[in-house]
């Protein structure tokens, strides 16, 4: 009966190193902002700004809903950079949106939202804080893609500009 124990926990601990061992590389990149799902497909708007690296130090994601008949959007952002993590939920009214946008150079679509942060590890950062961002998706085969938030004072830690060919940009048409 000893004998049996001894194996059935030898056993368990080598199911467990096994599964730890898979786990590693994605347990590593894990971070507070693996709560917000990366939705695939193209959903009615959606963004990430490339995997987490802490050379980078900082990365964002979003997504959600849009009515342009009625100037609405909804959904939930995240960003996490060396101030900490700060999650936010998108205000109701939407601010701007064209299919005929220029930015950096390219034609693209772009919408601006305000965003009220619900959640924050960073200690500047209240929640309840309202900021804005701009996402900006390039078309015609470039890849030139944008987000960027916009805080006031107590959370201008949080501004950050991504751009590149990393970030994955979906903004809706007219």
């Amino acid at each position: 009966m000893d004998a049996r124990r001894g194996g059935g926990l030898g056993a368990l601990v080598l199911t467990l190193l096994l599964g730890l061992s898979g786990l590693t590389g994605s347990a590593s990149a894990a971070t507070p902002c693996t709560e917000i799902p990366t939705v695939g497909g193209i959903p009615p708007w959606g963004f990430h700004t490339g995997p987490y690296t802490t050379r980078a130090g900082s990365f964002a994601k979003g997504h959600g809903n849009i009515n342009l008949a009625a100037n609405t959007v909804s959904g939930v952002i995240c960003q996490q950079d060396r101030a900490g993590v700060i999650i936010m939920s998108v205000r109701h009214q939407l601010v701007y949106h064209s299919h005929y946008a220029e930015l950096w150079g390219y034609p693209g679509n772009i919408m601006k939202i305000k965003v009220r942060v619900t959640r924050s590890t960073d200690r500047r950062c209240a929640v309840g804080t309202v900021g804005r961002a701009t996402l900006f998706a390039s078309y015609n085969g470039v890849r030139s893609d944008s987000v960027q938030f916009f805080f006031p004072a107590a959370c201008k830690d949080q501004d950050r500009l991504y751009r590149g060919p990393q970030v994955n940009n979906q903004v809706p048409p007219l």
